[in-house]
């Protein structure tokens, strides 16, 4: 048993670490190369569509706005792009964040990359107001910064064997998983959600995601005991399953397998950009070496144990308790640092406890400063997945016209339009304006200041905007009204499938938002009777 005196090395010294935990380490931190990969990859394409300076939600209006906060600026929008907000400098954080994730998962100075990574996708969380909206982007920064202290030192650390994994590195990822899934079982029951308390949530759960798959089209046709069963198992999983992990070794392993199984079934059914993938390989710390060496090959393991001749140990060199008192010397700089460590990651768990126990028991009496203070960074979040369930599906549609009564579609790069498309795969891929428009549909125009935006820059053809859909229906000019109208969708039937060959059905239920034109002056103007007399940009009145 540990002391007092030994907690404080046993948890944050990478000396005391685990032993045990170098595959799951090196097998993490290239997963989580791959995940910063997708979500750079993705920005460059839609990022000056989205913030750029001719954007939905230009970076620089609302840095702009944010400078009335004077010198606080800096920590409540905590971003690069303070320096310069322009175009160039969006794309090259964009590029460096996508570069560094490539060294990352090859190996090369870890640390460091991981560092980059954080830093350019926290100044574009940080800048792209309701384009940041999402759980998952959370996620990927407090499991981002926690693995700076989870990865070894060095530019070329190998398995990095001299600097075992932190324990408390360890514990606070997997904490974050945890989290994940309880505090997203916790949200469901409190919601008052009628639909997982009767265990009907998953009727209409694959057709009213945000972007669905071909797959959940199938799924969705399954009889009704069987979305009962998914209910009831997600349930049971969240709130249940996930307390395996702090069990023993055998109950990790066999959590592991459960966990991942459901979550490549969830990759499978639904496009959640790279939440699931994110979910999926933070479990990969619940396996040790003893588990994973089977997996790989004999050439590969030198280097685990100088004394074993290359082989990988299945249990630590020397006993870990024991090992946990010898005493540590260590310079003044080291010791320094090592407390600023200690200091901040307990700040930390400190701050995802709160949320978590005000779950559980509201009135509980803990200061809440210290998690406000952290929320900024997005390091220390509360989650809670599908605590309400969406009853109807909604899609957004934006429509060009010349003389107001025949009205072409903007097309859609991944949001279901088409009747006839299958729903297609492709997170961890994530296209943001797709995504919003989806939360955009579940209210109005007003409270989604991106619609009415997005119309006014396709009355301008403006070619980042454009960007963000499959095409331009008016190549030779923009439109002189655009609008935006409202479907609700639903799966297709199985007999509509086979003869129709489509995968959607649809009903017009109204305009979402004004019908508006741009006039001679450069304003905008809304229209209330689209087939009135329209004056061209010109000046010239429509015939």
């Amino acid at each position: 048993m540990l002391n007092a005196e030994r907690i404080f090395p046993y948890l944050f010294d990478s000396a005391y670490g685990r032993f045990n935990h170098f595959i799951s380490r090196w097998l993490f931190l290239r997963a989580l190369g791959l995940i910063y990969f997708s979500a750079f990859f993705a920005l460059i394409f839609q990022v000056r569509g989205l913030i750029g300076s001719r954007g939905i939600l230009p970076a620089a209006d609302y840095l702009h706005f944010v400078t009335s906060l004077g010198a606080l600026r800096f920590w409540y929008a905590p971003s690069v792009l303070w320096l310069n907000s322009s175009d160039g400098t969006l794309m090259t954080i964009c590029w460096l964040g996508l570069f560094a994730s490539l060294i990352l998962v090859i190996n090369i100075w870890p640390r460091a990359m991981l560092f980059l990574c954080f830093v350019c996708f926290l100044s574009f969380v940080s800048a792209a107001q309701d384009f940041s909206g999402y759980q998952s982007d959370g996620m990927l920064l407090e499991a981002g910064f926690l693995s700076l202290f989870l990865a070894p030192p060095g530019i070329f650390p190998g398995w990095g064997t001299k600097d075992p994994p932190t324990r408390a590195a360890v514990f606070l990822l997997l904490w974050e998983w945890f989290r994940i899934y309880f505090e997203s079982g916790v949200v469901k029951l409190e919601s008052g959600d009628p639909t997982w308390r009767n265990l009907t949530a998953m009727y209409e759960y694959y057709q009213n995601g945000p972007l669905p798959t071909w797959i959940g089209w199938y799924l969705q046709h399954l009889p009704n005991w069987f979305h009962i069963a998914t209910a009831a198992l997600t349930l049971v999983m969240e709130l249940l399953l996930v307390w395996m992990a702090s069990l023993g070794r055998r109950s990790r392993i066999i959590c592991f397998f459960i966990v991942t199984i459901w979550q490549i079934g969830v990759i499978a059914t639904a496009n959640y950009a790279f939440l699931n993938y994110l979910v999926l390989i933070l479990a990969f710390l619940l396996l040790d070496d003893a588990f994973l060496r089977r997996f790989i090959p004999r050439r590969y393991q030198t280097g685990f144990d100088q004394t074993s001749r290359g082989a990988i140990p299945a249990e630590p060199p020397v006993d870990e308790d024991e090992k946990a008192t010898a005493p540590s010397e260590r310079r003044p700089l080291a010791s320094i640092r090592l407390a600023s460590s200690a200091s901040l990651l307990v700040w930390i768990f400190y701050a995802t406890v709160v949320p978590l126990v005000q779950m559980l028991w509201r009135e509980a009496p803990l200061p809440t400063k210290p998690v406000t203070i952290l929320e900024p960074f997005r390091i220390a979040n509360a989650y809670g997945l599908f605590a309400v369930m969406t009853p109807h599906r909604y899609e957004i549609e934006f429509q060009g016209s010349n003389d107001g009564e025949h009205w072409i579609a903007y097309p859609f790069r991944y949001k279901p339009q088409r009747l006839d498309e299958r729903p297609r795969i492709y997170a961890p891929y994530q296209p943001r304006f797709d995504w919003n428009l989806w939360f955009a549909s579940l209210g109005t125009w007003q409270q989604n200041p991106i619609v009415p935006r997005t119309e006014e820059l396709l009355l301008e053809n403006d070619p980042d905007v454009l960007g963000l859909f499959a095409g331009n229906p008016f190549p030779d000019g923009p439109p002189h009204l655009v609008r935006a109208v409202l479907w609700q969708y639903w799966f297709s039937t199985m007999q509509e499938k086979r003869t129709l060959g489509i995968w959607w059905r649809r009903q017009f239920i109204d305009p979402y938002a004004p019908t508006i034109t741009k006039l001679p002056n450069n304003h905008f103007q809304i229209i209330e009777d689209p087939t009135e007399k329209l004056m061209t940009h010109d000046g010239s009145a429509l015939p």
